[in-house]
């Protein structure tokens, strides 16, 4: 009888390890505010969590509010956290999956690089001795703003040597500095010892087009420059049609790229933003397509899916991939879901996820879910995506600016 005993209290003690465990599990992985559509109740993974409104603040509101508290629930019933869900309009948008040309021009310069100056008196660094460093942006030189690699220049010029108040941020501080420019003995003008860069340009992937705004959103990540890995800083910019021509197929530890050109210089739309969940603008021409509803972060889950991608002169398709994970916490890093490509025509084209397919939109249940934004370097069959309803907080964010 003792034995038993012990045996049930060993059981016992098991399980509510376990209970404890899964309810930290799911307070960890879970977020702590969501949005529901008008009727719709709080619940994912197939039900096995939940939410269940605060009885206080619903009485307080009568129904009418549109944001309330409410428990989280493990298997309907065991408490998880408190929660905090906003009751917001269902968005129907445009799928895309076109390709699009980027040209981009930055909110002062970047700084990409740094570098000694040959002169008289031997190699100096005039930018390393007045601390800036790779990723600042230079915002003024001795109170004149600056957003062009040449204006930077003339203003070094200028000075003849003497000293000039650099103004740039860091990390979205401000700092100003002094910098002494040196006389170059290769061409004889006055340097600053800096690299840097005030636009790019390049090929990405159209997520959505939201005919409620005429606004589009695109990439599902960030321009970010090529050698600081930084977001640019947007002053402005324009999309462009493209072509693609051809494709270098992804392989491990190599990624692929789509290869385009633009299709001439008359701009297919103008850039309003650009966003760690993406890029946003004004399409002048409403796409093709049916408009579909955007999914909550709950609504996705592992499973079967879709992506539209455009990459070859077929134009856009659809391609089967897998969601193998889902990631329903914030993100600012585009990386929501974890997706496989399947789909062997797709693999066949492209070895699946390369560079040009950022934004292809992701389908589920006849919803959209979200965009593929990178491709994993050891695996291009599988890649990274950002919740729909994230690139559409952003969007709205936008269009109220």
């Amino acid at each position: 009888m003792k034995k038993a005993w012990q045996a049930l209290v060993s059981c016992v003690s098991a399980l509510a390890l376990a209970v404890c465990a899964a309810v930290g599990v799911a307070g960890r992985f879970t977020c702590d505010s969501y949005r529901v559509t008008p009727g719709m109740s709080l619940s994912w993974n197939g039900g096995m969590l939940s939410a269940r409104p605060n009885t206080e603040t619903l009485a307080v509101s009568g129904m009418r509010t549109q944001q309330y508290q409410a428990e989280l629930l493990l298997f309907n019933r065991i408490p998880v956290k408190s929660v905090s869900v906003s009751v917001v309009s269902e968005r129907q948008v445009i799928p895309c999956g076109t390709p699009f040309g980027i040209k981009m021009f930055t909110n002062g310069v970047m700084v990409v690089g740094i570098a000694e100056i040959q002169t008289e008196s031997g190699m100096v660094n005039p930018a390393e001795q007045a601390g800036l460093r790779m990723g600042d942006i230079i915002v003024s030189v001795d109170g004149s703003a600056v957003n062009r690699n040449e204006e930077i220049a003339a203003l070094v010029e200028k000075s003849g040597g003497k000293p000039v108040e650099i103004q740039y941020r860091r990390e979205d501080k401000e700092y100003t500095s002094q910098l002494s420019p040196v006389k170059s003995l290769v061409d004889g003008k006055w340097k600053a010892g800096l690299w840097v860069r005030d636009s790019t340009a390049g090929i990405g992937t159209l997520t959505f087009y939201d005919p409620s705004t005429e606004q589009f959103g695109g990439l599902g990540h960030g321009v970010c420059d090529t050698d600081t890995s930084e977001l640019m800083p947007f002053l402005n910019g324009e999309i462009l049609p493209v072509t693609i021509s051809g494709v270098t197929k992804g392989a491990k530890g190599a990624p692929g790229e789509l290869h385009g050109y633009f299709e001439g210089d008359e701009a297919m739309g103008v850039m309003h933003a650009n966003d760690e969940a993406g890029v946003y603008g004004e399409l002048y021409e409403s796409p093709a397509g049916e408009p579909m509803t955007v999914a909550l972060s709950q609504e996705v889950h592992p499973g079967q899916a879709q992506i539209i991608s455009t990459v070859d002169g077929e134009g856009p398709q659809r391609y089967d991939v897998v969601l193998e994970y889902v990631n329903y916490r914030e993100s600012g890093e585009g990386k929501n879901m974890i997706l496989r490509v399947t789909d062997p025509r797709l693999l066949e084209k492209t070895g699946g996820i390369v560079q040009g397919m950022s934004g292809s939109p992701i389908l589920q249940n006849g919803k959209l879910v979200g965009a593929v934004t990178h491709v994993f370097v050891n695996d291009p069959t599988r890649g990274y995506g950002i919740f729909a309803e994230s690139m559409l907080e952003n969007e709205s964010k936008v269009s109220s600016e």
